[in-house]
């Protein structure tokens, strides 16, 4: 059982880089595969599938996804119009750093699905390469990601820690705080100076050459082309396939959980909490937070566990909905979001292990 568990992870890693199909069918994929380990570990049961379908968090994410996405198609064209006044008056890398510091700040409160909606729909119409747009996205995603664990409603995450230490509202942003904030600021940062590399456009035709001007004459056909309704209603689907996809793994690895790597120690389970950049790391903080852990070892697991989140697509409900809106693949989102949860989780086991 073991053994297979292993290789099905391995696996969930591997073939979204290996083949086209896999990765852009990541939701089914990722939803076979939750069976699989659900068989495997023999948890999946009828139980199992009324708890996961009992979930209201499953049907609140789909339902604000649907309804924002209605929202922005009836009112890209005054977004659009919004943005370019405001890059008239602001640099688009102030704009970029600000859109990103203040979702990321206040993902804590109006949720990291909510946050995560606002800021896409923004980078989507902004005077950004493709390449450029899903970078600052990757950015935003982790700044959305730490944002949303300050408070119990940003994200599942916080909710259960909260839950099972019975502790109060401000807890974790007592508890985190100062390791959250300034990730956040890093990032709107990150973000800044990705735009800053680019030329500042702002749809000034006469600042653009040929090139540039075939380039975002095309992009801006592509955002004036409205999303069917077919096309929300599909986006919204792949997000309630995904998050049940994510219950799914991460119950059928639970059992593995359990017997090997709550009992590791402390330097060794912050690196192991890296699993969460495939599972739902919801699902990997239940099996381990617990009250009898001290506060150093909860904010070990916390910071572990959210900036391994970022890492792959599949390891946040934010990461999906923005590779599904901006196009973004598996291969682009690795190849920056993975050395930036690399960098973040160096510094936080040297800062809470070394120093």
């Amino acid at each position: 059982m073991d053994f297979l568990l292993i290789l099905i992870l391995a696996l969930v890693f591997i073939l979204p880089f290996v083949f086209k199909k896999v990765e852009h069918n990541l939701e089914i994929f990722l939803f076979f595969m939750g069976i699989l380990a659900t068989i495997v570990s023999r948890t999946l049961s009828v139980h199992l599938i009324g708890h996961i379908l009992s979930n209201y968090l499953l049907y609140v994410v789909t339902a604000v996804v649907l309804i924002m996405g209605f929202l922005f198609n009836l009112s890209v064209n005054k977004l659009k119009n919004a943005i370019n006044l405001l890059l008239s008056k602001i640099n688009l890398e102030i704009f970029i750093f600000l859109v990103l510091l203040i979702l990321g700040l206040f993902s804590s409160v109006i949720t990291a699905i909510v946050a995560t909606l606002i800021m896409v729909e923004i980078l989507h119409l902004l005077p950004l390469r493709h390449s450029s747009k899903s970078k600052v996205a990757i950015a935003g995603c982790y700044a959305i990601g730490f944002g949303a664990a300050l408070t119990p409603i940003g994200e599942p995450l916080s909710t259960i820690v909260v839950s099972i230490l019975k502790e109060d509202f401000a807890y974790l942003l007592r508890l985190v705080g100062h390791y959250i904030i300034p990730v956040i600021l890093v990032m709107a940062l990150l973000g800044s100076f990705i735009a800053k590399r680019e030329k500042k456009f702002f749809y000034r035709k006469e600042e653009m050459s040929e090139e540039d001007r075939k380039y975002f004459e095309i992009e801006d056909q592509h955002i004036k082309e409205v999303e069917t309704h077919k096309d929300v209603v599909i986006r919204a689907g792949k997000i309630f396939l995904f998050i049940v996809a994510l219950e799914l793994l991460g119950n059928g690895f639970k059992p593995f959980i359990d017997k090997y790597i709550v009992k590791l120690g402390d330097k060794l389970l912050f690196w192991l909490n890296t699993i969460s950049a495939v599972l739902d790391n919801a699902t990997v903080a239940a099996a381990i937070i617990s009250p009898k852990l001290t506060s150093s070892q909860v904010t070990a697991i916390l910071l572990s566990l959210l900036a391994s989140g970022g890492m792959l697509i599949q390891g946040n409900i934010p990461n999906i909905i923005a590779a599904n809106k901006l196009e973004i693949k598996s291969k682009e989102w690795v190849k920056f979001g993975f050395p930036i949860g690399l960098v973040l989780l160096t510094t936080f086991y040297v800062i809470l292990f070394v120093i």
